[in-house]
């Protein structure tokens, strides 16, 4: 580490989507000298070798491999960036050193999994950073963000929606729900934020409205709340003309074409304080 903070090196645990490569370049802004990646097969994308100085190809589930490269790559911290789809989660292969982990969890959701994880990389003095570190400009902060406009109407709608996605996500279900006129039309589960986006814009018809919120005291290092590009397109053609995320707490990706398709599709982001 650095006299200013900025690590020499830093691991990335690179999932799918652009978070990875947004990731990669923010932080070379910042100084980082060093980037080395966990990749997964079939989730993240191979593009992002081009941006890293070291890069090691996984299976779901292989914690001692990634644990063994970053210690030869010489990380000391690392970053969650980008999830892994739910079905890849169901070919986990894991490796001796995941089942031991395993083993110590009593409940298997994504919180306690991801922090008996980071369990295991610091007993190699590896630590977990935010997952938001040097991405802080990407928070939006309250009030509209792009697109059309929200009407009274849609903005009762989020925070209607909004209590609910808190209350989903404190009980560890998901943490996006699909609403329209006061009615909850979908809640996601493991399936994840898209499908929950197509099931309720099916009912919606056109006037349904995504909300996707922090779960209650949110560990930053893992699990934050993101939205991007596919998420307007899968929005668009699923009938959602709204999208309301939790100010400060979520990410946006990729905002210059988030912008764009929101002026093309008509659908409103709109950032709501807790």
């Amino acid at each position: 580490m650095s006299d200013d903070g900025i690590p020499q090196s830093l691991g990335l645990i690179a999932g799918n989507g652009l978070y990875p490569a947004t990731m990669a370049r923010a932080a070379r802004r910042a100084g980082v000298g060093k980037l080395a990646a966990a990749a997964f097969t079939d989730e993240t994308e191979p593009g992002l070798a081009d941006l890293v100085d070291a890069i090691e190809w996984l299976r779901v589930g292989q914690l001692g491999k990634m644990i063994k490269f970053f210690k030869r790559e010489g990380v000391d911290r690392a970053v969650m960036v980008g999830q892994i789809a739910p079905k890849n989660l169901f070919d986990l292969r894991p490796d001796l050193r995941t089942l031991k982990m395993l083993a110590t969890v009593k409940e298997r959701n994504a919180e306690s999994l991801f922090t008996a994880i980071a369990g295991e990389l610091e007993k190699d003095g590896i630590e977990l950073l935010p997952a938001t570190v040097f991405l802080e400009d990407l928070l939006p902060p309250p009030g509209h963000v792009c697109g059309p406009a929200l009407k009274d109407r849609q903005v009762e709608d989020a925070e209607f929606g909004f209590r609910i996605a808190k209350e989903v996500s404190r009980l560890d279900i998901g943490q996006t729900v699909v609403v329209k006129k006061g009615t909850v039309l979908a809640v996601e589960a493991f399936e994840g934020t898209n499908e929950a986006l197509k099931r309720g814009g099916g009912l919606g018809k056109g006037e349904a409205m995504m909300v996707k919120v922090a779960k209650p005291k949110q560990d930053l290092r893992f699990d934050v709340p993101v939205v991007g590009p596919a998420t307007v397109e899968t929005a668009a053609e699923a009938g959602v003309n709204a999208i309301v995320i939790e100010a400060g707490m979520t990410l946006l990706l990729g905002k210059e074409e988030i912008e764009r398709l929101c002026g093309e599709k008509g659908v409103s982001i709109f950032a709501m304080g807790a």
